[in-house]
């Protein structure tokens, strides 16, 4: 039993932890219980499954009360509570998860420092300095403080990645099409896809990979939802790789290319020097760095700000204060004497971000700029896919493998035989060109300026591959991330290398 002196202290600490999440911003919703998982039905033979404390990004849909869902955005109500529960939501607290809150983000997911949210700009340290990254920037410091073991984020362009670097914590994106998006508030319906933020990559590979595996769960809610069949399909594509005979480290004999195109202008000296060093690294432990060639890479983030945009504006359309959002009363006043309703409702209910994709995107689809703009956006994303499918040592199971014009490689990259270059197992790259900036710095930025934070997290959502960031030692103060990108539905090796991978660059 706690003495009166115990209970006081008990009593500050807990005032100490609600003044630092005010002050860090990271949750919009924190009710003062956890919301434990739902009771197993009943007769069940089977052990109730281990308990994990869980945030979850507030563009994903719960139907819990006390939990709702704003997207950080003025147009929805902080009382709005979705009439649907997102399907991963219902996977995991059947899976023992605990939800803790729902955590601050850019506004529908819409940036890269979480700084365009309704409820204010996350921090992750105190007082508020330095950029969480966007737009999953509440879960990643929710993750990296330990007040959960588990967070679930959305990464579009690299929105979970992206934090994960700038925090020091796992961040991983599964293949496009693996886990259900239903009940994902959609940002670009061909990018979006559930990601989450550990410290430790083992429950991640217990989710995923594990017996009771997300990656076997067809959703039949969402189109975008890989099929039983296709799912079966692939894993049987990548059966036998995992294990190889006769290795002496776990990273013996593995291939990592190392993407000429990335080593960019724009990357700060201290991520290079961490990049160099976590290759000599993997080296040493056996594994071969090979340089690549992803020639389209250059053109990718601003196919990304074409297609990205387009798809926002069409998916945002509906938010209009008549099918969802709040209505603004002076707007509906002036639209009954021949105003414009949905005008003053979505220029009061939208923030200055979102404005200007939502613009961006209507001007890329209109029919004066669509051959100029959304179709050339389109072409690139193919080509950039078809560069990833030409490097890697495994085929795209969803797609013909195309060869390279070897004319077009650059002198760097050695032949492997009269054929072409040689293949690798992964690419490695940093998962962004800088430590984490300023607050203060990142909201006096240009908003273009914000978007070369992608430019290396980009290019695998284009292609719709799994793509893991792990912490990545650097040689001054700071936290930097070493990004992991396999191909398509290599989720499985990616997790089980990532992990030690993990273990030579952290220290």
């Amino acid at each position: 039993m706690l003495s009166r002196s115990g209970l006081r202290g008990a009593r500050l600490r807990v005032v100490s932890l609600t003044s630092q999440r005010r002050l860090l911003n990271h949750f919009i919703t924190h009710p003062a219980e956890p919301i434990p998982p739902p009771p197993p039905p009943a007769p069940s033979s089977s052990p109730s499954p281990k308990q994990f404390t869980l945030a979850v990004k507030d563009n994903i849909a719960t139907t819990i009360p006390g939990l709702p869902t704003t997207c950080a955005s003025g147009i929805l109500s902080k009382s709005y509570v979705s009439p649907i529960e997102a399907t991963i939501i219902t996977q995991l607290r059947a899976r023992g998860a605990v939800i803790t809150g729902k955590t601050n983000l850019d506004e529908f997911g819409m940036g890269s420092h979480s700084i365009y949210s309704n409820y204010g700009p996350v921090s992750q340290d105190t007082p508020p300095e330095t950029s969480a990254g966007g737009s999953s920037g509440g879960s990643a410091v929710a993750v990296a403080n330990g007040e959960v073991e588990l967070a679930l984020g959305t990464d579009t362009g690299g929105s979970v990645r992206l934090p994960a670097a700038y925090t020091g914590i796992i961040g991983y994106k599964p293949s496009y099409g693996m886990i259900s998006r239903y009940g994902v508030i959609p940002y670009a319906n061909s990018l979006d896809t559930v990601g989450f933020l550990s410290k430790q990559i083992n429950p991640l590979k217990e989710l995923i990979i594990g017996e009771r595996g997300l990656w076997k769960e067809h959703d039949s809610n969402d189109p975008t939802s890989l099929t039983a069949a296709a799912r079966k399909r692939c894993a049987a594509q990548r059966r036998g790789y995992r294990s190889r005979q006769g290795q002496t480290t776990e990273l013996e004999g593995l291939k990592f290319g190392i993407p000429l195109e990335y080593n960019i202008a724009e990357l700060d000296p201290v991520i290079r020097d961490a990049w160099a060093a976590a290759a000599k690294r993997l080296q040493d432990a056996g594994a071969r760095i090979v340089p690549v060639s992803l020639p389209t890479t250059k053109h990718a983030l601003a196919a990304y700000y074409v297609i990205a945009p387009a798809e926002a504006s069409s998916n945002l359309a509906k938010y209009d204060g008549v099918r969802y959002g709040v209505r603004d009363a002076e707007g509906a006043s002036d639209a009954s004497a021949g105003g414009v309703l949905y005008a003053s409702t979505r220029g009061k209910g939208f923030g200055e971000e979102v404005k200007r994709r939502i613009l961006l995107g209507s001007y890329t689809l209109s029919s004066e700029a669509m051959d100029n703009y959304f179709i050339k956006a389109q072409r690139v994303r193919r080509l950039v896919r078809r560069d990833f499918n030409r490097v890697f040592a495994l085929e795209n199971p969803l797609q013909e493998r195309e060869t390279f014009e070897l004319s077009d490689l650059p002198e760097e990259v050695e032949m492997e035989d009269k054929w072409g270059p040689e293949e690798v197992d992964f690419l490695l790259c940093p998962t962004a060109p800088t430590l984490a900036p300023k607050l203060k710095g990142v909201m006096e930025q240009q908003p273009v300026d914000a978007y070369m934070n992608d430019v290396f997290t980009v290019p695998a959502s284009l292609a719709g591959l799994p793509a893991i960031s792990v912490p990545m030692k650097v040689a001054t103060e700071g936290a930097a991330g070493l990004q992991l990108i396999g191909q398509y539905w290599d989720d499985a090796r990616l997790l089980d290398v990532a992990d030690a991978v993990a273990k030579e660059v952290r220290t």
